[in-house]
C-alpha cells in the first residue's frame, strides 16, 4: 500500500491510497458509479468489464466461434487491450484494442451476448487479471467487474457488491443502447441479463459472488448520485482511521 504526505502547518497529514473493488451483476451501475466515486476521490478507474468486452470483440471480429476455446486462447497470444484515460475535460476511459479506439463497439448486443462464454477461457482471464493487477499495485484505484473482491484484489480495502432488480437493469440497458441509436425489446434485454446472470454465477472459474466481507449495496431505487455519496463515505471512514 502506497502513502503520500501534505505539509499542513509543522504537522503531516498521511493519506491511504486504497483499492475499491466494486463487482456485481450486468447494469447494476457498477461502472457509471465506479467512474464517479474515482473522480471524487481523485483515483483511478478501470472497468475490467471493458476488458473482457474488448477480448470478446477481437473474438468476432476474426469469426472465432465462441466455444472455440483453444482457437480463443491462441488470440490472446496477439491481443493488447489497454484502458487510456481521456485528455479531454470528460475525463472519459478509452478502450482500445490492438491500437484502436473501441469504446462504443464493445458495447453492441452480439459482444454482450458472447463476453461471458469469452471470459470463460483461462487464457483469456489470466491475462486480465495480470493487467489489472498491475495498474492496481499501488492503490488509489477503483475497479469493477465481477471477480475483483474476490479473485483479482481479494484483499481490497473496500468491497462493494452492487445489485438492482432484473427488469431496472434492463431498462438502463435499454437507455445505453437507444442513445446509440439501437432498439431492443426490453424483455429480450432482461432475459440477456437473467442469462448472463445465470452463465457468471454458475462457472467454475471465479464465478461472480459477493464477498465475504463486501458490503451489498442495492441500486435498484437509488440515483446515481446516492450511490457515489455512499461508496465515497465508506472509502472516507477508511483513508481516515
Amino acid at each position: 500500500m502506497s502513502i503520500f504526505k501534505f505539509n499542513l502547518s509543522e504537522n503531516y497529514r498521511v493519506l491511504k491510497k486504497i483499492i475499491i473493488a466494486i463487482d456485481g451483476p450486468a447494469a447494476s451501475g457498477k461502472s457509471t458509479t465506479a467512474k464517479r466515486v474515482a473522480d471524487r476521490l481523485g483515483y483511478l478507474h478501470i472497468d475490467t468489464g471493458a476488458m473482457y468486452r474488448a477480448m470478446a470483440l477481437k473474438v468476432l471480429r476474426s469469426n472465432i466461434s465462441p466455444t472455440d476455446t483453444a482457437s480463443i486462447a491462441r488470440l490472446t497470444d496477439s491481443t493488447t487491450v489497454r484502458l487510456v484515460q481521456s485528455e479531454h475535460s470528460d475525463g472519459k476511459l478509452r478502450v482500445e484494442l490492438d491500437g484502436q479506439e473501441v469504446s462504443d463497439e464493445i458495447r453492441l448486443p452480439e459482444v454482450t451476448n458472447i463476453v461471458s462464454a469469452v471470459s470463460l477461457v483461462p487464457e483469456v482471464r489470466a491475462l486480465m487479471v495480470k493487467e489489472q493487477r498491475a495498474m492496481g499495485i499501488n492503490g488509489g484505484i477503483v475497479l469493477e467487474g465481477r471477480d475483483i473482491g474476490t479473485v483479482v484484489f481479494p484483499n481490497a480495502e473496500l468491497k462493494i457488491f452492487m445489485k438492482a432488480d432484473s427488469r431496472e437493469r434492463a431498462r438502463r440497458r435499454l437507455k445505453e443502447l437507444e442513445a446509440k441509436g439501437i432498439s431492443v425489446p426490453l424483455e429480450t434485454l432482461e432475459r440477456e441479463i437473467l442469462e448472463r446472470d445465470s452463465i457468471d454465477s454458475q462457472r467454475e472459474l471465479s464465478p461472480l459472488r459477493k464477498a465475504d466481507d463486501a458490503i451489498e449495496l442495492d441500486t435498484t431505487h437509488l440515483t446515481i448520485d446516492q450511490q457515489v455519496d455512499f461508496i465515497v463515505e465508506k472509502a472516507k471512514q477508511i483513508i481516515n482511521t
